[in-house]
């Protein structure tokens, strides 16, 4: 697996640092068949159960990966504490490379037992910091249902502005937040 040096230092407190390592096609393919043993060694981190049951995002990522090998490094990431045991706290994600517009929309979620305690910021720094180092990438952006007060909660320090709504199949009602991949001068984002 690759290491993503994405670590992104904190845009306020409470926020942790995390280190992004991308999960190939082979610990795709291991966690799709619920297989954490594999997928861990492959990884060359420990991960836990949270990252069982969703065999179907898993296969996904894997096909999406597999059909166009240059996705590689926008599909999926596991995040890991640079300070803690080498265990995964969460995964974050870019829904693909950068569109024709320069957008891209990232996800990101956190195991239970890591939660509050400032890696889902974390994560959205690292993300954010990967996006930055793309020259293609202009725009960043989350989706966000409105009964997730956490996640909302978790954008609202890095500049995010709402931009509207869309219905998705899977989620529902949706509001859509962007900002620029950096921030023009004078902004900090926290």
């Amino acid at each position: 697996m690759t290491d993503i040096d994405a670590s992104a230092g904190p845009p306020g407190q409470g926020t942790r640092r995390v280190r992004l390592v991308e999960l190939g096609a082979a610990a795709l393919a291991a966690l799709a068949d619920d297989d954490l043993a594999t997928a861990g060694a492959v990884a060359g981190t420990e991960l836990g159960t949270y990252f069982l049951g969703e065999t179907w995002w898993w296969r996904l990522r894997e096909s999406q990966l597999l059909d166009d090998p240059s996705r590689a490094g926008w599909l999926a990431h596991v995040a890991v504490d640079p300070e803690g045991p080498n265990t995964a706290v969460g995964f974050a994600s870019f829904h693909g490379p950068p569109d024709d517009h320069g957008m891209v929309e990232v996800g990101y979620a956190v195991a239970p037992e890591f939660r509050r305690r400032g890696y889902a910021r974390g994560i959205v720094a690292a993300l954010i910091a990967k996006a930055a180092t793309n020259p293609e990438v202009t725009t960043v952006r989350a989706a966000i249902r409105p009964d997730n007060p956490a996640s909302l909660a978790v954008i609202a320090g890095f500049g995010f502005e709402h931009v509207g709504q869309q219905w998705e199949k899977a989620d529902g009602l949706e509001y859509l937040y962007e900002r620029p991949v950096v921030l023009p001068p004078g902004r900090s984002g926290s």
